[in-house]
């Protein structure tokens, strides 16, 4: 089992290890970073949606399962509809995975991100891709973890998505956090364990 990890617009690799530490050390993990967001260092090569995109794509090589939290879920989205002979298994956390939001009302982040992280690159607050026309072809079994209060990614988002998905399952965890992968990881690695160790 190959898997992909990617995080949200933190950029931070490390997001995902906690999860990755408790699932079978026989799989092999590989935490993507986003150059140029959070504490990441630039790229020159990459200097939009399209130029961060490429940086996952390359990382396909054979069967891989991607697990992936918030930004990166729209990453994901457009590698699993891309590739989906390639892509084994999505995971899905607190992410729009390109579908418009607007309906649902979430909390703007950019206000915040902006103050913390005053040097990110102007193109992280444009719109990213939008797949929601495509997501009822994609077939590929999904994990979707959503928090019942996240202000940021309601769940209506996943259950939105779950619908959408036509080999999606919604798993919603009691917590207020956007970042509950991150923060409880013994809750989250057994429903990815499980999820990625069916065929």
């Amino acid at each position: 089992m190959k898997i992909l990890f990617m995080p949200g617009v933190g950029g931070d690799p490390t997001f995902w290890q906690p999860v990755a530490d408790r699932l079978p050390t026989a799989w092999q993990k590989t935490l993507l970073g986003w150059p140029g967001l959070g504490n990441q260092p630039l790229a020159p090569d990459v200097n939009g949606w399209d130029d961060l995109y490429r940086t996952v794509e390359e990382r396909i090589d054979g069967k891989v399962a991607i697990v992936a939290q918030s930004m990166g879920g729209v990453l994901a989205m457009q590698a699993a509809l891309a590739h989906p002979q390639s892509v084994s298994h999505l995971v899905l956390t607190a992410t729009s995975g390109g579908i418009d939001l607007t309906p649902f009302h979430p909390q703007d982040w950019r206000d915040e991100y902006r103050r913390s992280n005053p040097h990110a690159p102007t193109w992280v607050y444009e719109r990213p891709p939008g797949h929601e026309a495509d997501l009822r072809s994609l077939t590929i079994p999904t994990l979707l973890i959503w928090a019942t209060r996240d202000p940021i990614s309601p769940p209506a988002v996943g259950r939105h998505l779950a619908g959408l998905l036509p080999n999606a399952k919604l798993f919603e965890l009691d917590d207020h956090s956007h970042v509950f992968a991150r923060e409880r990881p013994d809750d989250v690695a057994p429903l990815i364990s499980a999820h990625l160790a069916q065929p």
